[in-house]
């Protein structure tokens, strides 16, 4: 399976109902560290409403790896779970 990579520019609408994201920050600390979260964002639909919902797994939360690392593991697990879809924003928020 191929796995596409693109940037945080691209509207949600064409990164599907299943995609992992990947982000990276400096560590306050010590500006020489990044950290990288990895996160899955998947559409599902709840019977009780008509909308759907966006369900977010967080896999790995503000952890010391370079941004290439973060890449790799990320797009690793989307090919092992057969998600078309990482999107790399390069920051965090928050």
């Amino acid at each position: 399976m191929t796995v596409k990579i693109v940037a945080d520019r691209e509207t949600e609408e064409s990164l599907g109902r299943d995609y992992v994201r990947v982000s990276t920050c400096s560590d306050p600390l010590d500006d020489t560290v990044t950290l990288a979260t990895i996160q899955r964002f998947v559409e599902k639909q709840h019977l009780a409403e008509a909308a759907n919902r966006i369900h977010v797994k967080t896999l790995i939360l503000r952890q010391p790896m370079s941004t290439d690392e973060a890449l790799g593991l990320a797009t690793c697990y989307a090919e092992r779970k057969q998600i078309p879809v990482v999107c790399t924003n390069g920051s965090e928020a928050g």
